[in-house]
């Protein structure tokens, strides 16, 4: 029995979806719920799970068509009866070509011998064995072989050279007797293209960090890791050195987007835009046409906030929680729009529209551009629960697990440019909202500190935080006053842990 595979509906505002990127491709075969396409819409990119177990038989849409809800857009197959099919066309198709070859044949023949001969010479002959490809239904080992592909880059670790994988062909089956765990077995068992690229660079497969179904390494797994930037042939780092090293190379290896490969005597190459980056355009125009954006900026002293991070640091890791500045910046804010709820709200065209909940929306940096997910209710959450929550929003928005739900309803965001070295920087409003903080990079730097016993100069952890209101309904002094509550706080270091 065939599965039609349609566009979902993400949200109920959403009518239409865009296909990103196909996974599989016809005649591959699919798992129940396993990554089958990527999709894009107005709220969103999300991978689209296969609906049913069996073999990809027919895409209906391709990567790029933009497509209605609910619309047919590839056809899934029972494994036996994809492959009967098959054989069947390809077996009439070869009879048919060899009769039409021996029927010319006999017609330059005298027409006395016709008769006599057509029977031997129109007798259909054995088809041959197919050579594998991709339209060749493929057998259950090579099937069982197959992973699905899914679009998360994440840093992968420094690898080494299997012999094992490297000079054995792509779809041995000698493969089982040489996976001695289960982990190991999943890694291993990627998709042909993925190890055919693995041997052609040298790369161990058993020893990525693989993103797709079980563990199993994605096309975007080895990618990423191929164009990571490989450490230099060097002595071991002293073991103290080594989590800063690592520190500092952790955000260059997410934020920059791959160089473009020109051709020889090329000056100039078209890449069209993605469904994202042209909804991001779209936003942005309409935010800078709709409000009034005005700056302010403000210096705070994070000091207190470091003492408290590293004083938490270890136990929160105990827990499987990497404690980050962002919950202390999240519950700052919540007290200063508690105390100026106009900064909580949203405008249509003859109201101000106030909202009750704190749904802080923290923008996330992908390498394929910037989405927006939502801490829903953050006011009830400690900075324990936010740091689990923020840590969760962003690994699912860089593996492509969200939902419209999660990036819908933000009522105040924050974005996080500081985290790459930025000062400060001056953010455009994420509409319908009407302000936005800007946290720029928290660096040491000699300070005057006043005290009622006199005045000295101390190395204090500083930070720029810049505030983009909308002055249609936000005046300065109000959103100074926001700031200078937000700036309180941090300094003071008063927060629930």
């Amino acid at each position: 029995m065939a599965h039609d595979v349609v566009m979902p509906q993400m949200g109920e505002s959403i009518a239409e979806g865009t296909v990103s990127k196909w996974l599989k491709n016809v005649g591959d075969k699919v798992e129940r719920d396993e990554p089958l396409l990527e999709i894009s819409t107005d709220k969103v990119d999300a991978e689209i799970p296969s609906p049913a177990a069996g073999v990809l038989t027919e895409i209906l849409a391709k990567e790029g068509d933009t497509v209605p809800v609910n619309a047919v857009v590839a056809r899934i197959a029972a494994e036996g009866e994809a492959a009967a099919p098959a054989a069947a066309g390809a077996e009439s198709a070869e009879q048919k070509t060899a009769n039409e070859a021996t029927a010319q044949e006999v017609q330059q023949e005298a027409p006395g011998a016709m008769d006599k001969e057509v029977q031997s010479d129109v007798a259909p002959r054995q088809p041959e064995a197919p050579a594998a490809d991709e339209s060749t239904p493929r057998t259950e080992a090579t099937r069982s072989e197959t992973a699905g592909e899914n679009a998360q880059i994440e840093d992968a670790s420094a690898t080494a050279v299997n012999p094992q994988i490297t000079d054995a062909p792509a779809d041995s089956s000698e493969d089982d007797d040489k996976v001695t765990s289960l982990d190991e077995r999943r890694r291993t068992k990627s998709s042909p293209l993925v190890r055919k690229i693995a041997a052609e660079n040298n790369v161990d497969i058993t020893q990525l960090e693989g993103t797709g179904v079980s563990g199993r390494v994605t096309k975007n797994d080895i990618l990423a890791h191929l164009q990571s930037p490989k450490p230099a042939a060097a002595p071991a780092p002293q073991p103290a050195a080594q989590p800063q090293a690592q520190a500092q190379q952790q955000p260059q290896a997410r934020a920059p987007r791959p160089t473009p490969q020109f051709a020889e005597g090329e000056n100039v190459r078209l890449e069209p835009l993605s469904v994202m980056r042209k909804r991001i355009a779209q936003h942005m125009t309409q935010s800078k046409q709709t409000s009034a954006h005005v700056h302010t900026v403000f210096e705070i002293d994070f000091t207190n906030v470091e003492k408290l991070r590293r004083q938490h640091k270890d136990a929160y890791a105990e827990r499987g929680v990497k404690l980050t500045y962002m919950p202390f910046i999240v519950q700052a804010v919540i007290a200063g729009l508690r105390e100026f709820p106009i900064l909580n709200a949203s405008m249509d065209e003859t109201n101000v529209v106030y909202h009750r909940e704190f749904n802080i929306g923290i923008a996330v940096a992908l390498e394929w551009g910037l989405i927006v997910p939502v801490l829903k209710h953050a006011d009830e959450l400690n900075v324990l629960g936010a740091s689990r929550a923020i840590n969760d929003l962003g690994d699912r928005a860089r593996s492509k697990k969200l939902s419209p739900e999660d990036v819908q309803g933000g009522t105040f965001t924050i974005t996080n440019p500081g985290v790459y070295g930025g000062l400060f920087g001056l953010p455009i409003i994420n509409q319908p909202q009407v302000a936005i903080l800007g946290v720029g990079g928290i660096k040491k730097r000699p300070m005057v500190v006043e005290t009622k016993d006199g005045d000295f100069i101390a190395i204090r952890s500083m930070c720029y935080f810049s505030l983009g209101f909308d002055h249609r309904l936000i005046d300065g002094a109000i959103a100074d006053q926001f700031m200078a509550r937000v700036k309180q706080i941090i300094e003071a270091g008063q927060f629930t842990m």
